[in-house]
């Protein structure tokens, strides 16, 4: 019975023995595949080598010299850790591209334009083409229910830097993990609630590089995962303690930081702003570098004067960084490999993909008050076929266009096997009402000015086709008030109907054909105007329109025995407009125009039948530095007999230069407009322009006293310049009949 039962211990233990030997062997398998996987990238004796690269602005290109130093050598790189502009050159060379691609890349880019956000004019609808014949600010703040006024959370949204991240990643677009990436990578952010660093490892790469880069108040936060994410050069510039993190066993450190700017420096406000930036970012990048140790390298390239915004001289760091990279060459010989082990590494990762995806559906993530309906409306996005970017960039200017949106973005996403677009059109945080004021003002110099100041209040986004209701205030010379209702009537916004009320003053001037003052009238009005319209794309209009009102005659200046009385008025209108100018105050290409035609009759409730037409154009076109504009004016009243209060006015600068501001009027009306300018210095914030204009044009009481011999001849030299409340002007301007006057001018002209 006892060798029994010793015989089936033995047994038991036979079997237990072989279970846990299967069991060992199988994990052991496992252990092994894991590891000859990892010995497949990382072969026995070689360490893992981590690159981190800081932030600093167009300094950042440095990296790129850097790089092309370690690829020489051979020296091979596991993982990738970038902050800021570190991040967008560690994020393309982690995707796989070269570091003569990423340069090209980067030469390419328009970097005075991407930190605009201002919308390219041809890309605006043509609605809010016309706040531009407004004299009033184009920044507007909004306003909260609260009645408090809401300001955007940077001076930059990023649309365009969005878009140009999102092209240059398009091809690892489909990778959400970092690690699947060339090179594993990182980018380092900060949370601006809290202040702490924050890691990116998977998500969108594009967005994660924009985030990285986002210095506070000059761009808008981040939002990812519920956080709100700005520049990890706050936090972490030189984030080498992610690197090990990521088991880097070796770590190169590129420190490409602007230097403390010296006591002699610091000789205003603004430097010593920059200052304190800068001591935040130094000392948590002075931390870092003191956790490296004598196996790692630190490449500090010697920038010198490159200046961390100057993007456009950015190339100029590049060979700084090579040559940086080459003072540590003895130290980086120690970890190169072979050229055929450095070969095979580069054969073992993916190549990186030059075909476009096929986009088989389109979604959208509208958080917004307008319907799905309006924003695919401007999509044309071609089903089962490659994405077309520069159409879907056009695309979603003309969404942008509309201004009701802080950023529009978009992703490539797959469902169930298919490849589509996901659009982000992300609502104005500061949205969706707005105040706008203007200030208008005029001197002659001679004793003679005026003033107008107004505001505005826009309430777009009032339904699902973005009706808009807009009220303004004027007072000053010509004081007002008036409140409309602008409303499209399909999703492509082609038709709309726009209602308005109106009460305002202003001065109808009378001379002599020998431009004697015969009487100056304040003439008052108040009324409504109805018309309906459509709209062609963002370039042009056509509208019908009846406009009733009433109002008065005052004699101001000139014999009391001048008649004075009340009038009333209707209208029928038809007009044609078009607009491809992409600068309404300082233009440089494209054209503008519009005919007007005007039918009033007793039958509409007008005191006078009468007809007019006016037409009005003009375009421009540029050479290097110089602008050449060519326009035209001619205002027509057929049988002689409109109202005082329609008659047409001239005069004041590029309007028969030397000539008082309307100081000319009557029944009919030409000129012609010549007007070159040049842009002298390099002020972005405010272009400014020297030049010169020719003009000929008078107004005539009858339509057959019009006689080009009776043009009056006139001219002007000026300096303008675009200010960001409103084109401003001092000139002179001199004419026939010994007319001359000076000009200081801010507000419209053209």
């Amino acid at each position: 019975m006892m060798t029994r039962i010793s015989t089936m211990k033995t047994f038991s233990q036979s079997i237990i023995f072989f279970i846990a030997w299967i069991l060992f062997s199988a994990g052991d398998a496992t252990s092994a595949e894991k590891k000859a996987e990892n010995l497949a990238i990382h072969p026995a004796g070689r360490s893992k080598i981590g690159l981190v690269l800081s932030g600093g602005g167009a300094r950042g290109a440095a990296h790129i010299g850097v790089l092309k130093v370690l690829e020489e050598m051979h020296i091979p790189i596991d993982c990738i850790v970038g902050t800021s502009m570190g991040s967008i050159v560690g994020g393309l060379y982690a995707s796989g591209m070269s570091p003569a691609e990423i340069e090209e890349a980067l030469a390419k880019i328009d970097w005075k334009d991407a930190f605009n956000d201002n919308i390219p004019r041809e890309d605006r609808s043509f609605r809010r083409k016309r706040d531009d014949d407004l004299y009033l600010i184009k920044h507007k703040p909004g306003i909260g229910d609260d009645g408090k006024i809401k300001l955007p959370t940077g001076f930059l949204q990023g649309q365009k830097i969005d878009l140009i991240f999102k092209e240059l990643t398009l091809p690892v677009s489909d990778i959400k993990n970092f690690d699947q990436l060339n090179i594993p990578f990182r980018a380092v952010t900060t949370d601006i609630t809290t202040g702490e660093a924050v890691v990116l490892g998977s998500g969108d790469l594009a967005k994660s590089m924009r985030a990285s880069m986002s210095v506070p108040s000059i761009f808008a936060p981040v939002e990812m995962d519920g956080r709100l994410l700005v520049d990890g050069g706050v936090s972490n510039n030189l984030p080498i303690d992610v690197a090990r993190d990521m088991g880097a066993d070796i770590v190169i450190a590129v420190d490409i930081s602007t230097p403390l700017k010296k006591r002699e420096e610091l000789t205003s406000a603004l430097s010593i702003t920059g200052q304190l930036t800068g001591i935040l970012t130094r000392r948590n990048t002075e931390a870092q570098i003191a956790t490296l140790s004598g196996k790692d390298i630190l490449i500090v390239p010697d920038l010198g004067d490159v200046s961390s915004s100057d993007f456009n001289e950015s190339g100029k760091a590049i060979p700084e960084g090579k040559a940086a990279a080459e003072q540590h060459r003895e130290q980086l010989a120690g970890l190169a490999i072979s050229q055929a082990d450095y070969a095979n590494l580069v054969l073992a990762q993916p190549e990186r993909k030059t075909t476009l995806p096929v986009i088989e559906f389109v979604k959208l993530n509208n958080q917004s008050r307008v319907s799905d309906e309006l924003i695919r409306a401007r999509l044309h996005v071609k089903m089962g076929e490659p994405l077309d970017v520069q159409a879907l960039e056009h695309d979603i200017g003309r969404i942008y266009g509309l201004e009701l949106f802080q950023t529009v973005t978009y992703e490539v996403v797959e469902e169930d096997g298919r490849k589509g677009l996901l659009i982000h059109p992300q609502e104005r945080s500061w949205g969706p009402n707005y105040l706008q004021l203007g200030l208008q003002l005029s001197d002659n110099f001679n004793g003679e000015n005026s003033y107008n100041l107004g505001a505005a209040y826009t309430r777009t986004e009032k339904n699902r086709l973005n009706g808009e209701w807009r009220t303004g205030l004027q007072i000053g010379e010509n004081p007002g008030i008036s409140t409309e209702i602008f409303q499209p009537l399909d999703d492509n916004s082609r038709y709309f109907i726009h209602p308005r009320l109106f009460y305002g003053n202003g001065n109808y001037s009378v001379y002599t054909p020998d431009a004697d003052l015969i009487a100056e009238y304040r003439v008052s009005s108040y009324g409504i105007d109805i018309s309906a319209g459509r709209e062609f794309g963002t370039w042009g209009e056509a509208r019908l329109g009846y406009r009733r009102y009433s109002g008065e005659l005052e004699i101001r200046i000139g014999a009391p025995t001048l008649p004075e009385d009340n009038y009333n008025s209707g209208e029928l209108y038809a007009q044609l407009s078009v607009d491809k100018l992409d600068n309404l105050n300082f233009p440089h290409e494209g054209y503008i125009g519009t005919l007007k035609y005007i039918w009033s009759d007793e039958a509409l409730g007008a005191d006078t039948d009468f007809d007019q037409i006016l037409f009005s154009g003009g375009s421009a076109f540029t050479w290097d530095r110089n602008t050449l504009m060519a326009g035209a004016r001619f205002h027509a009243t057929p049988d002689n007999d409109a109202p005082v209060q329609n008659w047409f006015q001239l005069g004041g600068l590029f309007r028969l230069s030397g000539y008082q501001v309307n100081e000319l009027s009557g029944q009919q009306l030409g000129l012609l407009q010549l007007i070159y300018m040049r842009r002298i210095g390099d002020f972005n914030l405010m272009p400014t322009y020297l030049g010169g204009s020719l003009e000929a044009g008078n107004t005539w009481q009858d339509i057959d006293d019009i006689d080009f011999n009776n043009l009056i001849a006139a001219g002007s030299l000026f300096i303008g310049i675009d200010t960001f409340i409103g084109p401003l002007y001092i000139a002179y301007g001199i004419a026939e009949n010994n007319k001359s006057s000076a000009y200081f001018y801010l507000g419209k002209i053209f």
